[in-house]
């Protein structure tokens, strides 16, 4: 398989405006009060300026919004039963990390990937590299895990895995990094040793793997937000028959990363125009004065950047 890594840089995109902020551990007391009847504010809706495809996970880094997105050329079909333990083939597609401003036009731009791993997942900024998995577009498969220069966008491969891995985020208190599964049903751990190596890369999945205890959502994006705890943002469908329409409930989840178990769970019960909730694809939230600011791209394609406010209390 031939690696694919081509990098489209502007002028614009050499240098970060402001400085470079990883997810912040006050969102941990923040989030913690927003409650089912918070009230969210819109404050902005920006519509982004070039095809984004299908995004999955964003963060911020000083002014500039990344976002991971994968381009399908050709999508999977279904067996009519299972073959060598998959559901379906890989499909086609291209894995891009897009550099966007705050008007919605594209700085800079990065493809990721390699043969059938072209499906880069949620992804998370440790103040110095951006971490992105890439994995098969299909369960149980695999993945290669980069990180990512945000100045240069030149990606480093860290780790290949046997598992379709959706999302990463690296526990910068005890140098570690963990990763969700197809569905975010498995989580995974990783160690690194001072020079940001892994030290158990050949563990075995069944080795590694622990259940994820939390049903009601399906994560989409996490970060990191320090006391060892990552927030998801996530969703699931719900029908009231067997026949009827879908319903899609989004919300949040602080995960703490020791034992793997949430310990605060909130719905967002907002909604884009299209009838897709806010959670559907990727999100970013930074603290304010008196509550928090959440960033969401709901929409592919001709996606809108939706900025909403709320005060924590």
């Amino acid at each position: 398989m031939k690696k694919t890594m081509t990098c489209l840089v502007g002028l614009a995109g050499l240098f970060l405006t402001a400085p470079a902020n990883a997810a912040d551990p006050a969102l941990n007391g923040r989030i913690e009060k927003l409650t089912r009847n918070t009230q969210w504010t819109q404050k902005a809706a920006v519509a982004l300026q070039f095809p984004t495809h299908h995004p999955q996970g964003m963060l911020k880094v000083g002014d500039a919004f990344f976002v991971s997105s994968v381009e399908i050329t050709k999508p999977t079909t279904r067996f009519s039963e299972p073959k060598d333990g998959y559901d379906r083939d890989t499909g086609e597609g291209v894995g891009h990390l897009f550099k966007v401003d705050a008007q919605g036009k594209l700085i800079a731009g990065v493809t990721l990937g390699e043969g059938s791993m072209y499906h880069p997942g949620g992804i998370d900024f440790d103040g110095k590299h951006i971490w992105v998995a890439v994995a098969e577009y299909r369960p149980n498969s695999q993945s290669i895990i980069y990180k990512v220069d945000p100045e240069t966008l030149k990606a480093t491969e860290v780790l290949r895995f046997k598992d379709h891995i959706g999302g990463i985020v690296h526990n910068t208190d005890d140098k570690s990094l963990h990763g969700v599964s197809w569905g975010s049903r498995r989580f995974y751990k990783w160690t690194l040793d001072g020079d940001g190596r892994v030290t158990n890369a050949g563990a075995a999945p069944e080795q590694l793997r622990v259940i994820n205890p939390a049903l009601y959502i399906d994560y989409q994006d996490c970060h990191y937000i320090g006391m060892s705890r990552m927030l998801c943002s996530g969703l699931n469908n719900y029908r009231a028959t067997k026949d009827g329409p879908i319903f899609r409930l989004g919300g949040f989840e602080i995960v703490d990363l020791r034992d793997n178990r949430p310990v605060y769970q909130v719905p967002i019960e907002l909604w884009s125009p299209s009838g897709l909730p806010m959670t559907q694809n990727p999100f970013w939230v930074e603290p304010t004065a008196d509550g928090v600011r959440a960033h969401f791209m709901p929409d592919d394609d001709k996606s809108v950047l939706f900025t909403y406010e709320a005060v924590a209390k």
